[in-house]
Order: C-alpha cells, then sequence, then structure tokens
C-alpha cells in the first residue's frame, strides 16, 4: 500500500497527521500538488510536484494509484476513478468513500455545480473542525490497523 494525497487543497493539519502516519507504519506517502510543497525529511515522505493545470495532479494520482493504495482527497471526480481502479478513499473529514457511495456523491456534485452555473450561490465547505481532525485521525489509524 501507498498513500497519494491530492494536496494542493489538502488542510495543513490533515497533511501533519499523514506524515505521523507514515512515519510510524513506515508507509511511502506521496503529496502531489501543482506547487512546490516542504515535508519533514523522512525517507516515507516525498512531494511531487506536477505542473500547472486543470486537474494536473489529479490526472498524475489517477496514473499512478493501484489497487490497494490509499488517496486522500477531496475530489470526488479523482475519488470515482481511483476507486475504479481498487483504490482505497478517504476524504480530508474522514469519510471513507466507496463503490457504494461515491455515485452519490458524485450525482451531488453534479447538482451543485449546475446550481453555480446557473448564478445560484451555494458557499463553499465548512472549516475543518477538530472533530473532521479526529475523525480523519480514527479513519487513518482503522485503515493502517487493518493492513497490518
Amino acid at each position: 500500500m501507498k498513500i497519494w494525497v491530492d494536496a494542493d487543497a489538502c488542510p495543513g493539519a490533515i497533511k501533519e497527521i499523514l506524515y505521523r502516519a507514515a512515519d510510524r507504519t513506515q508507509i511511502s506517502l506521496t503529496l502531489v500538488a501543482n506547487q512546490m510543497l516542504r515535508v519533514p525529511p523522512s525517507p516515507w515522505i516525498r512531494a511531487l510536484q506536477v505542473p500547472s493545470g486543470f486537474d494536473v495532479a489529479d490526472q498524475r494520482i489517477a496514473l499512478e494509484v493501484h489497487d490497494g493504495d490509499l488517496v486522500i482527497t477531496a475530489d470526488i471526480p479523482l475519488a470515482a476513478e481511483v476507486i475504479a481502479k481498487g483504490a482505497i478513499v478517504i476524504d480530508p473529514r474522514g469519510e471513507l468513500l466507496t463503490e457504494h457511495n461515491i455515485q452519490e456523491r458524485l450525482t451531488m456534485r453534479n447538482f451543485m455545480a449546475d446550481l453555480r452555473s446557473g448564478g445560484v450561490q451555494t458557499g463553499g465547505p465548512s472549516t475543518l473542525s477538530n472533530g473532521d481532525r479526529q475523525a480523519f485521525a480514527n479513519q487513518i489509524d482503522r485503515l493502517l490497523a487493518a493492513r497490518r
């Protein structure tokens, strides 16, 4: 198993949880972003900078991911694509996205995009709470413990 992070929009608190988890479990963690990222020195952690452009980081993750890898992303189309390849997906709030719930999430995402394109103000996601961070940390711990 490798862990892939759609890092451009991933909150810093979530990255910190992932750094500790990668070092503790000695699992490869790769953060993919359009910008240069600073990561702690570790043989288990690396940052991969991709060229700027729409969905370039997503495309790179989708290309590199394998069955059984773990992907951290809030991007629903990317989640659907890597789930189809057999990857496990967690969003930054700790929700496990699966083949059973991804279609519903895609439908809602597309509906909200249609509303926004029609001029409706839908607002953005709420800020990451302490509860969200804890839910994410718990989900990561469960998945990595099950891997052993």
